[in-house]
């Protein structure tokens, strides 16, 4: 599973009718994590956006069902007040929030990022996908990178190796830490876009700058996971 998977190429999105309106084809597409792309083209399969009316309330949230085997860690409601939670310089230029379904031939193949980030258009887009409802994420068998297992476990995930499979194992609370990680590395790189137009020649300060914003926010991010969490608990109780 990648951190995150946008790219710095320009792409042209396919026209698709969305629930608001049907617009004309979304624009440049950039940014993110240095990784293998969706099968597929994951931008190929995607909404047409539209740079939304000076009156919408910002950002436009897109709720997709994801499935039986997956789950999102956060819901879309809880990924708007984080960002909300932020400075409003940081997220108010943001359009659109896409909760995306996953494909599992996506997932199997390990090319399925957790998030990303595409703009152009007058739309700056925060892309979220789901995780595996069992909290174990297989990453086959082929080691994953450094960066990946760090990650992982910096965040309380177990790194397992059964047979020739690698295996991370998430308590709920921990995947839930890590996605408002990750939705602030996906912030960063929006941040970002407005200091300088990316290109594949700088991707890993792309990255760096994506995720010093991320761990800059850590102490935001932890207000807002206890925030979130005492919600869950006074609903239980």
């Amino acid at each position: 599973m990648l951190i995150g998977g946008s790219s710095c190429n320009l792409n042209k999105m396919q026209h698709r009718k969305t629930p608001w309106k049907k617009s004309r084809t979304f624009g440049d597409v950039y940014g993110g994590r240095e990784r293998r792309r969706f099968s597929d083209n994951i931008f190929a399969r995607a909404h047409s956006l539209q740079s939304p009316s000076p009156d919408e309330d910002l950002p436009i949230l897109i709720e997709e069902n994801p499935s039986r085997d997956f789950f999102f860690p956060l819901s879309g409601a809880e990924v708007v007040e984080a960002l909300k939670s932020l400075p409003r310089r940081d997220h108010q230029d943001i359009t659109h929030v896409w909760m995306r379904r996953l494909r599992k031939s996506d997932y199997l193949a390990n090319t399925a990022p957790y998030a990303t980030f595409s703009c152009g258009s007058g739309v700056h887009l925060i892309t979220m996908y789901p995780f595996p409802r069992d909290l174990r994420f297989s990453f086959g068998p082929r080691r994953p990178s450094n960066a990946g297992l760090n990650d992982a476990r910096l965040f309380g995930a177990q790194i397992r190796r059964t047979g020739k499979n690698w295996t991370a194992v998430w308590t709920l609370p921990a995947l839930r830490k890590f996605y408002l990680h990750i939705l602030y590395h996906e912030v960063g790189h929006h941040v970002d876009w407005f200091d300088r137009h990316w290109s594949a020649a700088n991707g890993r300060q792309l990255e760096e700058a994506a995720e010093q914003y991320a761990y800059a926010k850590t102490a935001t991010a932890h207000h807002v996971f206890n925030r979130l969490n005492k919600r869950i608990d006074d609903r239980t109780s």
